[in-house]
């Protein structure tokens, strides 16, 4: 088991490196530039980076339900928090006082999980005909069985009301046979069934917080330098790093990936910034993924496929395309799939709902037009990508090329961050150790 789990780091820290030697190798910056400007980020200390909103850091209590967090992080329009042990208020160590992050895609991921396996569950018999245990059926339960009627929107329709799965054990009590008006009942107030409906009424963020994370919990010292927070937000892929106050338990700050690129923004004129982020995007290796390896969807179809596709490549937004030629129409995102919990009309259209009726839909409670999706070109400067991400607040925009606006790449916050540091000898023993092997661990 021990051989195992080492093979299984080094695998990961072998992938890390690999991006990261892949960045360096491409964005043909002088050495002397780089030195200089990695230099000048560990000597910031991360105290000095602007606080949250408001100033405090939106927590979420371990024992909230899975609908208030859900509430809770819409409303603040976050999408994570750190999740706090209410068992030891009392203890002074961050370690006892904080769980881990909870993260808004996560609990969208568990709804699906459920709701993969109550369409398990309510079509068992089509599953035992197919050679298929009801608990063994992947993603998307029945449809991934290719059933497309009544009995898998049954399914569907029972992950919110939690009526056929009992510790994974399936139990058919006939509802395939009315599939149709249990989505359509479902469809008039999917959140209110969230809410007081088993068993989304009483699971807790505790009870889901190690599974479906998608990054450990790492906080940093306030002491702690930017170069260190700016290599774990890029090579090492988190997404946040709460900060710590040393002797103190509570987090003081909650530094993301998008408040780099807004502080990078606001950086535009200064000379070292305008040295890189002047330059077109293509003189810096971006994108850093050949076309082959961009993940995309098209506008036909479903739109949990969609999310089914983020969720099994661990990405957070896909490109919306048009077949033959990937001419991009739109951009889904992971967060967007709140719409399907909190716009229950797009619900009542569930078996037939394709990624494009989903982005119109969306686009009629708002401005009435879908939304242009946000490109950049080959030639585009690094500062008007980063000046886009910034004033859209998105974490990821694609790279078209020719009149047909074809994707050939997508740059996401990651990217960006990477552009402008570089990992000096021994920066991973000396400051990354601990926080690098935590995220192994995971």
């Amino acid at each position: 088991m021990a051989h195992e789990e080492m093979i299984k780091d080094n695998s990961k820290l072998s992938s890390y490196d690999a991006y990261f030697e892949k960045v360096q190798s491409r964005k043909k910056l002088p050495q002397s530039l780089q030195e200089t400007l990695t230099a000048a980020f560990a000597s910031i200390l991360v105290s000095s980076f602007p606080e949250v909103p408001g100033g405090k850091v939106i927590e979420i209590l371990a024992d909230t339900s899975i609908a208030d967090a859900l509430k809770i992080l819409s409303e603040c329009n976050i999408l994570s928090a750190p999740v706090r042990n209410p068992d030891t208020e009392n203890s002074s160590d961050w370690r006892d006082r904080y769980l881990g992050i909870i993260d808004y895609s996560a609990i969208i991921l568990w709804v699906l999980e459920s709701a993969e396996l109550a369409a398990v569950a309510l079509s068992a018999s089509t599953a035992t005909a197919a050679g298929v245990g009801a608990g063994a059926v992947g993603a998307l339960g029945a449809l991934a069985l290719g059933a497309t009627g009544p009995v898998a929107v049954a399914g569907l329709a029972a992950a919110a009301v939690g009526v056929a799965v009992a510790g994974g054990v399936a139990v058919d009590k006939g509802m395939g046979k009315d599939g149709a008006t249990a989505a359509d009942k479902l469809g008039e107030d999917f959140y209110k069934v969230i809410l007081e409906d088993e068993p989304f009424k009483s699971t807790t963020v505790r009870s889901i917080l190690k599974s479906y994370r998608w990054a450990p919990f790492l906080p940093v010292s306030t002491e702690c330098s930017m170069l260190s927070v700016l290599l774990l937000l890029s090579k090492y892929r988190l997404r946040n790093v709460p900060v710590i106050e040393e002797g103190k338990p509570d987090i003081k700050n909650y530094i993301t990936q998008s408040a780099v690129v807004q502080g990078l923004d606001r950086c535009n004129g200064r000379d070292w910034f305008d040295l890189i982020a002047m330059q077109p995007i293509s003189e810096l290796g971006l994108p850093f993924m050949p076309p082959a390896e961009v993940i995309s969807i098209q506008g036909d179809e479903l739109i949990l496929e969609a999310f089914k596709r983020m969720r099994d490549n661990q990405i957070g937004g896909l490109p919306v395309v048009e077949a033959p030629n990937k001419k991009i129409v739109g951009n889904i995102s992971i967060k967007d799939i709140r719409y399907l919990l909190l716009k229950p009309e797009l619900f009542s259209n569930f078996r037939k709902l394709t990624v494009m009726d989903f982005m119109q839909t969306i686009a009629s409670q708002d401005t009435g037009k879908v939304i242009p999706p946000i490109t950049c070109k080959l030639d585009s400067t690094l500062a008007s990508v980063i000046r886009s991400l910034a004033l859209k607040s998105v974490h990821r925009i694609s790279v078209v090329a020719g009149e047909d606006d074809e994707v050939i790449g997508v740059i996401t916050l990651r990217d960006v961050i990477s552009c402008f540091i570089y990992e000096p000898p021994n920066h991973f023993d000396n400051h990354l150790g601990f926080a690098v092997k935590e995220i192994l661990n995971q």
